[in-house]
């Protein structure tokens, strides 16, 4: 898929930086937002429409908010193929919507070694769902825009009104590379920080 035109996204971000400002663009072009927890509050004490992960998966946050995100209905939107007949025959079938856009950035563990937390409680900063979320639109590039961080909301935006809410293919494997660099980081940083 050369072009991908932007519908659907789902955002869970820590950093909430550009947040209000890239949500507000998406919903002023008609793209629904699904999202969690804290991301789904800033958006929602803005006045922006959202949709909650609970209301996607039909299953509430459970084990303390360790498990929200890692449900078929989320990563089968995310995963499926947009150019193989079968894989969207499945969304169909099983009820799954297709995502365009996952936008997340993770829990700060930097922070937490940082704030020097008892390891238990470091430990609880350590994001699953998030890495998860980014692989996989990551490895799913030619169906997917995976946006790591704040700083990529910008020149997405330019990117979605130069191409009339499509983004390119090209723009989409630049992002996938700068997906799995901060997950790559991210592992090494707790790789470092639980060696003994």
């Amino acid at each position: 898929m050369e072009s991908l035109p932007i519908h659907r996204a789902i955002i869970s971000v820590t950093d909430k930086s550009g947040l209000k400002e890239f949500a507000t663009f998406l919903i002023s072009h008609n793209v629904e937002i699904v999202s969690t927890g804290g991301t789904q509050k800033v958006l929602e004490t803005a006045g922006l429409p959202v949709t909650a992960v609970s209301a996607v998966t039909g299953f509430p946050e459970i084990l303390g908010g360790r498990v929200k995100t890692l449900h078929p209905f989320i990563h089968g939107g995310i995963l499926a193929n947009k150019d193989d007949p079968s894989h969207m025959q499945t969304l169909h079938d099983k009820g799954i919507k297709p995502f365009d856009l996952v936008c997340v950035n993770l829990y700060d563990f930097a922070g937490a070694v940082a704030r020097q937390l008892s390891y238990e409680q470091a430990v609880e900063e350590i994001d699953i769902g998030g890495p998860c979320m980014l692989r996989a639109a990551a490895k799913n590039y030619h169906s997917m825009l995976v946006l790591p961080s704040p700083e990529w909301y910008a020149p997405a935006m330019e990117e979605m009104r130069a191409h009339d809410m499509s983004v390119s293919l090209q723009f989409r494997q630049m992002m996938a590379s700068r997906a799995f660099e901060a997950t790559s980081r991210y592992d090494a940083l707790i790789t470092s920080y639980l060696r003994p």
